[in-house]
């Protein structure tokens, strides 16, 4: 009888930590997916800077030949 309590406490147990586990992994998983993101985000954003930074360019080179 003791030996079936031992082994029903253990199972318990390590049930919990199959579910921690799960857990954590679920939570790596999304911090991963936010970290793709932001790194998509970031790479949107240089894009667009350089574009408006050759815009800029492009408008100044305008300008400046139009004054002469």
């Amino acid at each position: 009888m003791r030996q079936i309590i031992i082994a029903v406490t253990v199972a318990a147990l390590a049930g919990c930590g199959v579910e921690t586990a799960s857990t954590a992994a679920t939570a790596a998983a999304v911090k991963k997916q936010e970290i793709e993101q932001g790194k998509k985000t970031m790479e949107q954003m240089q894009q667009d800077i350089g574009k408006a930074m050759e815009q800029t360019q492009r408008s100044a080179e305008r300008a400046d030949a139009a004054a002469k």
